[in-house]
């Protein structure tokens, strides 16, 4: 039998994080900790899906359902059976990988049959605030040459334009977070193109993607709360050019390789997110992004602290996690 031990973690923002839905000052984690009769053990972290009621306390309810199926044998495919998409699944997961890693030597990139990981290039994303905020947070951007821009249903135009006064020569992604409609973005385009912006994250809020038909945009858009896992695939054919890959939304790094593998088959572009937390969580989601276009890992840039043998990050560079870390 494995053993579970599971904990609720609150990590302090370095200051208040604001989207279209909500302003944060902490986020709440669960570490899931799995160890095996030999005293080795495997880590995971997970934030969870808000927006679809997750929290910590959820999330500890329903590995507490399934601890007794923990067995030395267990596989990501029998835990998919027991547990649904979301951030549990994601935790424990993530965690069987690392214990497997720690168990045979192998690290997790070699075991699921990818080639050595690089550094990579994460964006810092800028969240939503007043002029003065806007400005001093992207005069304090200069070592990040990709940014990503909060949006919502009001403060659009003006937010890309302060980062642009202040960040010429910055690659910049929005982020609407289902703020607007089809007829707002129609109306923003023309403006996002004039500033350089080159992706739109989640225009249109989830479930209403077919208002998107038709559209001919001249900037990618990527569905984020819109695409779950590889069942979500079908209803964003034809609607976005890229879908944004989150652990904690499609349960964890098994079912994150599946739809990076998957994607392709659609003409997909890829694009790696997270929903905060700590270097933990972003180790995992650091192996899907040696193949995505476009890297949204800086969770543990927008905290104060950060968990022991932290992942490494030189501005925008991204370094490879140590194995102490996990994997």
């Amino acid at each position: 039998m494995i053993r579970c031990r599971v904990g609720i973690e609150r990590w302090e923002m370095r200051e208040v994080f604001a989207t279209s839905r909500d302003a944060i000052t902490h986020i709440p984690v669960i570490l899931v900790t799995l160890t095996d009769a030999t005293g080795r053990i495997g880590r995971g972290e997970a934030a969870g899906v808000d927006y679809d009621g997750e929290t910590p306390e959820s999330m500890v309810a329903q590995i507490a359902a399934v601890e007794g199926a923990l067995h030395d044998g267990l596989g990501q495919a029998e835990l998919a059976r027991l547990l649904p998409a979301g951030g549990a699944r994601n935790a424990l997961d993530c965690a069987l990988w690392d214990l497997r890693a720690k168990q045979t030597g192998i690290p997790v990139w070699r075991a699921a049959g990818l080639a050595a990981p690089h550094p990579v290039t994460t964006v810092l994303t800028i969240g939503l605030g007043d002029e003065a905020d806007t400005r001093r947070k992207a005069r304090e951007s200069l070592a990040y040459p990709v940014l990503k821009l909060k949006l919502d249903a009001d403060r659009h135009l003006d937010v890309v334009r302060i980062v642009r006064e202040e960040r010429p020569h910055a690659r910049i992604l929005v982020d609407a977070n289902q703020a607007w409609s089809r007829a707002i973005l129609e109306r923003l385009l023309p403006a996002l193109v004039a500033f350089g912006v080159e992706l739109v994250e989640q225009p249109v809020p989830r479930h209403e993607d077919a208002s998107l038909d038709g559209l001919v945009s001249p900037i990618p858009l990527a569905a984020d709360e819109s695409c779950v896992d590889r069942s979500s695939y079908a209803t964003l054919a034809g609607r976005y050019a890229f879908v944004n890959i989150k652990l904690d939304k499609c349960g964890g790094f098994t079912e994150a390789l599946a739809m990076s593998g998957e994607a392709r088959r659609h003409d997909f572009g890829l694009m790696v997110g997270n929903m905060c937390g700590t270097s933990l969580a972003m180790a995992p989601g650091f192996l899907i992004a040696q193949t995505c276009s476009y890297v949204d890992l800086d969770g543990p840039l927008l905290q104060r602290l950060d968990r022991e043998s932290p992942i490494v990050f030189e501005g925008g560079l991204m370094h490879v996690p140590e194995r102490a870390l996990w994997g």
